[in-house]
């Protein structure tokens, strides 16, 4: 499997521990975003994004500038949007999804051998239709080698009864945080992140090793057949033409998380126009995780008054969980007791 094409971190909410992104899956994740992100979350960046142009348009008429010059922004604050492991699509996990693009490769497969077959049904020359055959089934077998799984969700899944939150984001800067809680179910991002070709001892088994020699000796003798064909050889090249197409288009074409092994469930949204205002309202709606964003969008700090306000946060959140502790306690004992 290639390695991430689109850069991001990955943070443990609990610690505060970041790690580069190596994994293909996270990075399409990370990339498709704004495709997926749903309409809560497109109406909250568009409410920042308002937000943001009335503030500038008012500067600008302060400054006795011409406000209809200020152009609509495209980067506005900080959005934390929230999302958890869909305990229902359990058969989704580390799966791939069946949408547009798993079912244009069947499409297309069966386009190219219609195609191939039109000399084989017009002038009875079956060589076209042979190669075209013979290179779909190649295709298959490749992409059907168990290691392409084990090397796309390499980690480990998050075991019944334990919880982790982790956070993506481009980094400093980002315009989006996405939160994904792991309530008892979901992967580990941690591992996932990084990335199959960083570990230390991969695992590929002597099976794929021989599959992947055999289909490439095979793929040698399928090429230097092609090259001997020499009449209707136009056909073939619209077959190869026509591949190629249906590659750029799952190369570019935008995916849900679900389709990659990550079925996710929309929580919910937080934002604001200035991004310590934002980590503040996380903070307070989900303990540490504004803390553990800190040092990604603000590597030297937070200003005293900041600190102090996102100290005070912490410091409310966990006198609330020790007065649920010991209320759950006291409830336990009394149980005891009747």
């Amino acid at each position: 499997m290639p390695g991430a094409d689109t850069p991001c971190t990955i943070i443990n909410a609990e610690n505060g521990q970041s790690r580069g992104n190596g994994s293909w899956v996270l990075g399409r994740v990370m990339r498709d975003f704004e495709y997926w992100m749903g309409d809560p979350v497109e109406e909250k960046t568009t409410e920042m994004k308002k937000s943001k142009w009335q503030y500038d348009k008012e500067q600008a008429k302060l400054k006795g500038e011409d406000p209809d010059k200020i152009k609509f922004p495209e980067h506005a604050g900080l959005i934390v949007s929230f999302w958890k492991f869909d305990a229902d699509k359990k058969h989704q996990l580390q799966r791939p999804g069946r949408d547009i693009l798993f079912w244009s490769g069947i499409i297309v497969a069966i386009l190219q051998l219609a195609i191939s077959a039109i000399p084989l049904g017009i002038y009875g020359d079956w060589g076209v239709f042979l190669v075209t055959a013979c290179a779909i089934m190649l295709c298959l077998l490749t992409g059907w080698q168990p290691q392409w799984r084990r090397e796309k969700w390499a980690c480990r899944q998050i075991a019944p009864g334990k919880k982790k939150t982790y956070i993506m984001t481009r980094g400093n800067g980002a315009q989006h945080a996405i939160v994904i809680e792991c309530d008892g179910f979901g992967l580990n991002l941690e591992d996932l992140c990084t990335g199959f070709d960083n570990l230390d001892s991969p695992s590929i088994s002597k099976t794929t090793r021989f599959g992947m020699i055999c289909l490439g000796v095979l793929w040698v003798i399928l090429l230097i057949t092609s090259s001997a064909l020499t009449d209707h050889c136009w056909f073939l090249i619209a077959v190869g033409g026509l591949g190629m197409l249906q590659n750029m288009f799952v190369a570019g074409w935008s995916r849900k998380p679900e389709t990659l092994g990550l079925p996710l469930k929309y929580t919910t949204v937080i934002g604001s126009p200035k991004v310590s205002a934002a980590i503040m309202e996380a903070e307070r709606a989900f303990p540490t995780v504004g803390r553990a964003l800190v040092g990604t969008f603000f590597p030297s700090g937070l200003f005293p008054s900041e600190e102090k306000e996102l100290a005070s946060i912490e410091a409310e959140a966990k006198e609330k969980k020790q007065k649920m502790k010991e209320a759950k306690n006291y409830s336990e004992i009394s149980n005891r007791m009747l």
